[in-house]
C-alpha cells in the first residue's frame, strides 16, 4: 500500500432527502480532512449500535463475523480503503490467521469498518483517495472546501508535488513555475 493515512470514524449521518441512505463520516487522525462514504440502513444500524454501546438482544451480522474470527484465532490486523472509483470505495481487511499466515480479503467499506470499529484496528486509506474524496469542515462540520478548490499556498506539501509534475506532465510551465515558489517558500518555513 502506497503512504497510509489512518482514519477514525466520527459517525453516521442521515440523507435528508433520501431514506435508507446513510453516510459513514471519517475524518482523518490528526488532521482537518473528513470523507463521506454512503452506506445502507443495516451497516449504519450496525455501526451506530457499536459506536453508542449498544448491546442487541441477538448478534448482529458483523458480531457474529467478529465471534468467529475470535473463535478461529484469526484477527484483523487493519482496513485498507483502497479505492474510490465511480462514487464508490472498496476496502480490504487485513489478517493474521491461527498459523501466522496474512490474508486480505475484500470487503465493502462499510462492513469493513463495521468490523473495525468491534476489534479496535486502525483504518487507513492513500492520500489520492483523501485528495479526491475528502473535505475540510466549516466550524459546523459542513463541507468548508474540497481539496481541489483550495488556494495553491493552502494545499499539503504533497498534494502541491503532485500538482507540479501534473503541470510538467501537462506542459503548462507558468503554473509549475508558480506551484515551485510556493512549494519552496513552505520548505523555506518548515
Amino acid at each position: 500500500m502506497s503512504e497510509q493515512i489512518e482514519l477514525k470514524v466520527l459517525g453516521i449521518t442521515r440523507n435528508q432527502l433520501d431514506t435508507g441512505v446513510f453516510a459513514l463520516v471519517m475524518e482523518q487522525k490528526n488532521g482537518p480532512i473528513r470523507i463521506p462514504i454512503v452506506i445502507g440502513m443495516a451497516e449504519a444500524q450496525s455501526i451506530q449500535a457499536h459506536l453508542l454501546s449498544i448491546v442487541p438482544p441477538r448478534p448482529l451480522t458483523h458480531d457474529l463475523m467478529v465471534s468467529m474470527f475470535h473463535r478461529f484465532g484469526i484477527f484483523p490486523d487493519y482496513i485498507e480503503i483502497y479505492s474510490f472509483a465511480d462514487g464508490v470505495f472498496a476496502s480490504h481487511i487485513h489478517l493474521t490467521g491461527p498459523d501466522g499466515g496474512i490474508q486480505v480479503l475484500d470487503a465493502r467499506t462499510s462492513d469493513a469498518v463495521a468490523i473495525a470499529v468491534r476489534v479496535k484496528c486502525p483504518i487507513y486509506t492513500t492520500r489520492e483517495i483523501l485528495d479526491r474524496a475528502g473535505y475540510i469542515p466549516d466550524e459546523d462540520g459542513m463541507p468548508q472546501a474540497h481539496l481541489d478548490s483550495l488556494p495553491l499556498d493552502e494545499l499539503p506539501l504533497e498534494r502541491l508535488e503532485a500538482r507540479l509534475q501534473q503541470c510538467i506532465d501537462d506542459e503548462d510551465y507558468e503554473r509549475a513555475a508558480e506551484i515551485k515558489k510556493i512549494l519552496e517558500s513552505k520548505e523555506q518555513k518548515s
